[in-house]
């Protein structure tokens, strides 16, 4: 069995290597023509538009691997269904359950490795590509992805409201551009914060540098009050403290375009969302597409093992592998179909993301079924 495994590995992960690379070095190139066009224009040149163009590759990397799976696996083992190798490891006790078995062992190291990149490599150059960007063209709506945030606090045994403006957030985590609007419970406007720069630690102190705050009297009558009585105050502060719920990952997922974010800090943010009465669907629908994205390679590698049952005779592997793109493309086109309805018609987020790969695993293993059986 060891013999056996080795000889499907090597094939199937040769093929989606292949795959990949060609996919990744197609897309590498769009993106390089298409950067070569902006830097152009700064006069940045051509080694610039290259490393742009570079840190883009492992976001690819993450979309295109579960389909580069589906047809590198089809490859391979439509490939061993011609030459009668699987035939043959068939008759020597390769059975269908144990066939399932080994891929899925396969699919779950594919799996893990999405996850990886997905998840850490690709958010972080996609940050770094924002920033450098930034830099070359000395843009600052480049990396002002500012957000707006809510918090709800108790203040001397009344509540509180806060609408919190974040600028952007630095390489190091550090907040800048931030300013701090504080409401009673009739929404009238107590306090404005101004503070250059921010610090948030993980209990979720705000730790504010050269503040700028202005006060409204919060004695003030309810209703109407005339401009000449209303009591203002205005100071400049070295630095304050806040204690907010608004904890350090909360605050990055918020600037982050939801693409970008990792797993966790969608859960995070979702949470934050719910919690403040906010709507959370999108951010909910992208947190469990982002959470089994990686198990589409078990959907894939389903798909391609019915190609190791179909007699080379069925036709060519060209044939075979185009229709394994189409399958792939259907299977994105679905997914992304499913999402903007989700949206929509407000269904259970976790239904929207898992409906296309279950429907494409019950094809899959329905098609395994019936070739076993009737093949």
């Amino acid at each position: 069995m060891k013999t056996v495994r080795q000889l499907l590995y090597k094939d199937i992960v040769g093929s989606v290597l292949l795959v990949v690379l060609a996919f990744l070095s197609l897309v590498f190139f769009n993106d390089f023509v298409d950067e070569i066009d902006r830097m152009s224009r700064i006069g940045a040149g051509a080694g610039k538009a290259a490393l742009l163009a570079a840190m883009e590759i492992p976001g690819n990397f993450y979309t295109l691997f579960p389909i580069a799976v589906l047809i590198g696996a089809i490859f391979a083992l439509a490939r061993l269904a011609q030459s009668s190798e699987f035939t043959i490891l068939r008759t020597g006790g390769l059975g269908p359950a144990r066939a399932l078995g080994l891929l899925a062992r396969l699919a779950a190291l594919f799996a893990v490795l999405t996850f990886v990149v997905g998840d850490y490599v690709a958010p972080e150059f996609e940050r770094r590509s924002n920033d450098f960007r930034a830099a070359l063209t000395h843009d600052a709506s480049q990396i002002q992805r500012g957000a707006w945030l809510k918090d709800h606090q108790k203040v001397d045994g009344e509540d509180r409201s806060y609408s919190v403006k974040v600028g952007r957030v630095g390489g190091e985590g550090e907040l800048a551009g931030v300013v701090i609007f504080e409401f009673d419970p009739q929404g009238r406007l107590l306090s404005r914060t101004e503070a250059a720069q921010v610090d948030v630690d993980r209990q979720g102190m705000w730790h504010l540098q050269r503040v700028k705050r202005t006060v409204w009297d919060p004695g003030m009558p309810a209703g109407p009050t005339p401009v000449g009585n209303i009591v203002v105050s205005e100071q400049e502060l070295a630095a304050l403290d806040w204690q907010s719920s608004l904890h350090a990952g909360v605050i990055a997922a918020a600037v982050l375009p939801a693409m970008s974010m990792s797993t966790l800090e969608l859960y995070r943010y979702t949470r934050h969302l719910s919690a403040q009465e906010q709507s959370a669907q999108a951010h909910n629908i992208q947190f469990w597409r982002k959470a089994l994205y990686p198990f589409a390679c078990f959907v894939m590698v389903a798909l391609a093992l019915p190609f190791a049952y179909l007699h080379g005779r069925s036709g060519g592997i060209s044939i075979k592998v185009f229709g394994g793109i189409m399958l792939g493309i259907s299977f994105v086109l679905l997914n992304n179909v499913a999402g903007h309805l989700g949206l929509l018609k407000n269904w259970t987020p976790w239904v929207v993301a898992a409906t296309p790969s279950l429907l494409y695993l019950g094809l899959s293993m329905a098609a395994f079924t019936w070739l076993v059986r009737y093949r």
